[in-house]
């Protein structure tokens, strides 16, 4: 397997086997973390033993990050401050996203249907899930985004796809998250909803990290999206 990501399948393949995924994850870490961090997720969501689904939990590049004084880590770009009215790293955020559709495209390229296909992430892995999936060419099966924001909120509008203008997005939140406060994601959630997307908002009583109620849900959200493709 690539050294650039993590690959687990559902059901667990035996080694050396291909893989026959009907659907695909693609979940991005958050800063200063890796590949790994959500792969001892995937068994506490209990996806129905019927599912067919490869997750893949690709690495960041190392890159100085300025929000903490320049010191090299894994980031899908650079962060000079936590505020979406704050100068943002286009570059940075555009690169990554042009990652992502390399990745949805190679699974489309296996054989995976784009409408079974999901992205995902947790903080700034999330940011660049909700900025790459808005933007796609290709209908896909919906955008999970976990204790995150919308960056480069106001290229949206001009900017989406319209093939994905109506895609699912799933946004959880804790409410004492003191990274990204809650009223950061509020407001991310208030700009798609204002744009007509139908998004489906959780939050939980809990700072930046995951709760057990936030993995049922995400659970029972991803079975609806990898069961019913392009279903809402």
């Amino acid at each position: 397997m690539s050294g650039d990501e993590v690959v687990v399948n559902v059901p667990a393949t035996a080694a050396g086997a291909a893989p026959a995924s009907e659907a695909s994850v693609i979940w991005l870490h958050g800063l200063g973390a890796d590949g790994h961090d959500f792969v001892p997720l995937v068994p506490e969501l209990r996806l129905p033993a019927t599912a067919a689904v490869r997750f893949i939990f690709p690495h960041a590049p190392v890159r100085p990050v300025t929000l903490n004084g320049g010191l090299p880590m894994r980031a899908w770009y650079d962060i000079r401050e936590l505020s979406t009215a704050g100068r943002q790293d286009e570059a940075g955020t555009r690169a990554s996203a042009t990652r992502i559709d390399q990745l949805i495209q190679r699974e489309i390229d296996r054989g995976v249907a784009a409408t079974r296909i999901v992205i995902a992430g947790f903080s700034q892995g999330g940011a660049v899930a909700l900025h790459a999936a808005l933007r796609h060419p290709v209908r896909l099966g919906g955008v999970m985004a976990l204790s995150t924001y919308l960056p480069l909120h106001e290229r949206l509008e001009h900017e989406a796809a319209a093939e994905n203008r109506n895609l699912p997005i799933l946004m959880c939140h804790g409410q004492y998250d003191p990274v990204l406060p809650l009223g950061l994601g509020e407001a991310s959630r208030d700009v798609l909803l204002r744009l007509g997307y139908p998004v489906l908002w959780k939050a939980y009583p809990m700072q930046h990290e995951v709760c057990r109620a936030e993995i049922d849900d995400i659970s029972a959200w991803l079975t609806a999206r990898l069961a019913g493709g392009e279903s809402a």
